[in-house]
């Protein structure tokens, strides 16, 4: 294609927008790595989508709620009762008939409840806040979660972020990490030994693994980027994480970052692609059922 009479310059003041706004792309990425196809464009922001055990359907957070898209189809809302304020740590179990939430309608912070997928009256798990979902274990009996506590270091009271798990059913929660850094992310392998995880306790957020039980804590990554949110593939094959550039703190939003891919086994990491987004962008594990 040719263009021509082609000027580059500011706009005049009459064609400028009031406001800069961010627009969301839902977009499928194949693996190995080929072209990105759009499944849902909007001028909302959107974040955090969940592909369904069956294929048919993405799980998203939109506004404070959640919404359900056929993978052809125009989202909907699920209803999920007096829990209005969902943030972008969600999950669908591993038999498709359950969401966990990680809602902050409570004072104190957020909590996970869980619901019907269809919609309905969720059920508090975690009683202390906040507690923000991550993973599902594959038996469906508990969940991995990153929760902020108080306890007393070295004679001072310090907040701490760390992984723990709880059953389904609700109960104690157990204390997986202790180190001072902070611990984020927990998603379980698809055989069930391990959780991977980011945490920031050799400088700045690197990928992680340790038994589910939380012994033989284990660093993956060794990158100068924040890498984050570790997502095992169904098939048990892959890893697949979100990088920042570096000097990163944590998992900011609307920066420019890379979709990357490792083999569980290990070796070369490649990209899957880059794109503008961060916060939001794969909090949850976003793998189709088939890998």
């Amino acid at each position: 294609a040719e263009f021509s009479r082609v000027e580059c310059g500011a706009p005049p003041a009459s064609a400028r927008p009031s406001a800069v706004g961010v627009r969301s792309a839902l977009e499928v990425v194949p693996v190995p790595p080929s072209d990105r196809k759009v499944a849902y464009f909007t001028s909302d922001h959107i974040e955090a989508p969940n592909w369904s055990p069956d294929g048919k359907f993405f799980i998203f957070n939109k506004n404070n709620q959640l919404y359900k898209m056929a993978t052809n189809g125009e989202p909907e809302l699920v209803e999920t009762g007096a829990c209005n304020r969902i943030n972008n740590d969600h999950g669908i179990s591993p038999d498709g008939t359950m969401l966990a939430i990680s809602d902050q309608t409570k004072p104190g912070g957020s909590r996970i409840y869980v619901l019907p997928i269809s919609g309905g009256a969720p059920r508090l798990v975690t009683s202390n806040a906040p507690s923000y979902f991550h993973g599902w274990s594959p038996d469906g009996k508990t969940l991995a979660f990153c929760g902020q506590r108080t306890f007393e270091v070295d004679g001072r009271r310090a907040d701490n972020f760390d992984i723990y798990t709880i059953p389904l059913e609700g109960g104690q929660e157990m204390r997986l990490t202790t180190d001072p850094g902070k611990d984020d992310g927990p998603d379980y392998s698809r055989d069930g030994k391990y959780i991977y995880f980011n945490s920031d306790r050799t400088g700045h957020m690197q990928v992680w693994r340790m038994n589910a039980d939380g012994s033989n804590q284990e660093q993956i990554t060794r990158d100068e980027t924040g890498d984050v949110f570790p997502h095992p593939s169904p098939d048990g094959r892959w890893i697949v994480f979100l990088s920042y550039p570096p000097g990163a703190q944590d998992h900011p939003a609307n920066k420019d970052v890379i979709l990357r891919l490792m083999p569980a086994a290990g070796g070369a990491i490649r990209d899957l692609g880059k794109m503008f987004g961060g916060k939001g962008t794969i909090n949850v594990s976003s793998w189709a059922p088939n890998s």
